[in-house]
């Protein structure tokens, strides 16, 4: 795939959170993002100190190379968003993730995250988003994205962003999809099936 790129070297980027647009953007370090259940959050160890000797949790998650992939942590399976550097946020009436490609700072990122938004929504409304990839992902509680580099301990003082989804199986796709701006990549969770009542 030529727009994909791995990119675990953990080159500088700008960490800070912004909300533009009434979204909340989780950068990265360089590093994939990654959406983890919550209670398998305490499984989650990021990149060890002696990274790259020792790869750890990281190191499987920059193992994806692909757009999205899963992986285990703990009894759980998290999902990886690996395409492209960029900061990421959830757009929730659409049931999206919005990874872009590149990452702007101060005033003009949060117009161009607006922007960038907006146009998001057109094309999904239009139908008109291609489907590169598709995994298949089992949700039973809220999930929390982040990059992936960091450990679980350090995730509540990092950007990060939980996500309530509606229990059960998803389809999920991503496409890579180039704007007048900044390209993005799109992934969409697709409730394919709800989790039903539990029995007693």
């Amino acid at each position: 795939m030529s727009h994909l790129r791995t990119l675990c070297g953990m080159t500088a980027n700008d960490s800070k959170q912004a909300d533009s647009g009434g979204l909340t953007w989780v950068s990265t370090l360089g590093g994939p993002h990654i959406l983890v259940p919550r209670s398998a959050l305490p499984y989650w160890h990021g990149a060890p100190v002696d990274y790259p000797e020792d790869e750890g949790d990281y190191g499987r998650a920059c193992s994806v190379q692909s757009y999205i992939g899963l992986i285990d942590v703990g009894p759980s399976q998290a999902l990886v968003v690996a395409g492209e550097l960029g900061a990421t946020t959830y757009l929730p009436e659409k049931n999206v993730i919005i990874q872009r490609v590149g990452t702007r700072s101060g005033a003009r990122y949060a117009q161009g995250a607006s922007a960038l938004t907006k146009a998001a929504v057109e094309i999904i409304d239009a139908g008109t988003v291609p489907e590169y990839e598709e995994v298949t992902w089992t949700v039973e509680e809220p999930v929390i994205l982040f990059d992936s580099v960091h450990g679980h301990e350090y995730v509540a003082s990092e950007d990060h962003l939980w996500i309530d989804l509606i229990p059960g199986r998803y389809k999920v796709r991503a496409a890579y999809v180039e704007l007048p701006e900044d390209p993005i990549v799109l992934v969409r969770l697709n409730l394919s099936a709800a989790a039903g009542p539990q029995s007693e």
